[in-house]
């Protein structure tokens, strides 16, 4: 008898003890938050100097850990961008280079070979969520729910309305709480912001990772009445509704990061900010400055975006980081901090030893852009690229000319045939595009094949590019 109790206390108490464990371990594995803006111009917020639009929440988010002063993005293009982000690789290594289009199999979207972040953070006990664009892919197999997450509100497309959604809606525009239609009333980022909030309140007592990511400030320019009220003295009406849409985005951060303090999540919360690429500046006026192009090019405009990443008493607050990083990198790190296993194929560094300021070193030798006949490689502070408005490749030293205004090509040859082969060695590994380019704007590029296009007129090809 006296057995058979011991040995039911021990069995109850190895049972206890391992809860214990796992419970501990749970709670030193850090939430992951990434944060997604849509179309932001790079000059668009207070730290980066800003005046005509006050963003007290994401300055205060910037200055709360490190922001990345040459942080990017791999495509100057909304889908590219979250394909490469989701997967820690270049989208190009899967065909994803443009916004899905037709493909001869019907299978358009985020491949399914592919692994995302929500799949591989829930194997390890996360929960997942996702509030927002989604942008990789209409079809059920391709569906947020689908590809790791297990809880989503938002839309499957690229673009939609800010407002109450029209009978008429596609299935890439019709808003969702997991696959069933909603009729929201609420303006969309005030509904996205709730949305986020509702579920750091359910999934509070475990690790999770939420996945927001903003349709603001992409078209429609589209703003209720209490922001536009903010910006009563912006003579231009686009403008106006612009910063509208930026003011409505930043107090849904600055919403979110109040719920993870109210709750005293934020010393275990890791966040990353980031654009999805360059401001489209007719469509949207989003303003790039000091930066020359802009959306859908890969001048400095097009994917050199705003980029920080906090985690109170982890990562250092107020500080800069200038070496260049890239959104490709979330993944690794985001895995790192969780004490998951590392990605067995990724193109992205952890930058957590970087953004401590351990390692001195720089996270990446080169980085590299292709985007159709549209490319570019950053190694150290040069940069070599090709976009459609140039004969042939120009070289640049960004830490001299962030501006990319004098053309080092002639005088540095040397120069130009190093990160030349640099290119043609990361393309090789590369393939085709799975659809065609995303407007006639562009043509759609070979991989291995020498860049290469004509030139064009700057303003009719920016007032060209499609806002999507």
């Amino acid at each position: 008898m006296f057995f058979r109790y011991s040995l039911r206390a021990l069995v109850a108490l190895g049972l206890l003890t391992a809860a214990t464990t796992s419970m501990a371990a749970d709670a030193s594995r850090p939430n992951i938050v990434v944060i997604v803006g849509d179309d932001m111009g790079y000059h668009d917020l207070g730290v980066h100097g800003c005046k005509d639009i006050p963003t007290p929440h994401l300055d205060a988010l910037a200055t709360s850990g490190v922001r990345c002063t040459s942080g990017y993005v791999s495509g100057p293009y909304c889908s590219p961008t979250r394909a490469g982000l989701l997967t820690g690789r270049y989208q190009q290594r899967f065909g994803h280079e443009f916004n899905p289009g037709p493909t001869p199999t019907g299978e358009i979207g985020l491949p399914l070979s592919e692994t995302t972040l929500a799949d591989r953070l829930k194997k390890v006990g996360y929960k997942t969520g996702m509030v927002g664009k989604w942008h990789l892919g209409n079809d059920e197999k391709r569906h947020p729910l689908s590809r790791g997450f297990d809880e989503f509100f938002g839309f499957l497309g690229g673009a939609r309305t800010y407002f109450a959604t029209p009978g008429n809606a596609s299935a890439g525009t019709k808003l969702l709480r997991g696959r069933e239609v909603v009729d929201e009333k609420e303006y969309l980022t005030d509904a996205f912001a709730r949305e986020a909030v509702a579920y750091i309140d359910r999934s509070k007592a475990s690790p999770f990772f939420l996945y927001l990511t903003f349709n603001a400030v992409h078209t429609p320019m589209e703003a209720s009445q209490k922001y536009l009220d903010r910006f009563t003295a912006v003579s231009d009406p686009k403008r106006q509704k612009y910063c509208a849409m930026m003011s409505a985005m930043d107090d849904a951060v600055g919403q979110v990061v109040a719920k993870l303090e109210r709750e005293k999540l934020l010393e275990n919360t890791l966040i990353f900010f980031v654009s999805d690429n360059g401001g489209p500046t007719a469509a949207n006026t989003g303003d790039n400055t000091p930066l020359r192009g802009f959306k859908a090019t890969t001048w400095e405009g097009g994917i050199r975006v705003p980029y920080f990443v906090s985690w109170k008493g982890k990562i250092p607050a107020g500080k800069t980081y200038d070496q260049p990083v890239i959104q490709i990198d979330f993944v690794p790190t985001a895995l790192a901090a969780a004490g998951a296993p590392a990605a067995e194929k990724t193109d992205g560094v952890n930058l957590l030893p970087y953004l401590t300021f351990e390692n001195k070193e720089a996270p990446h030798a080169s980085l590299f852009w292709r985007f159709g006949p549209q490319t570019a490689i950053r190694h150290g502070n040069y940069k070599l690229v090709m976009t459609r408005d140039l004969d042939k490749p120009a070289l640049y030293d960004l830490a001299a000319d962030i501006s990319e205004t004098k053309d080092l090509s002639a005088d540095k040859p040397e120069i130009v045939a190093q990160l030349t082969a640099a290119y043609d060695a990361w393309n090789q590994e590369n393939i085709p595009a799975a659809w065609g380019a995303p407007s006639r704007a562009i043509g759609n590029g070979t991989p291995g094949k020498k860049a290469g296009g004509k030139k064009k007129n700057k303003a009719k090809v920016e007032a060209a590019t499609p806002a999507s």
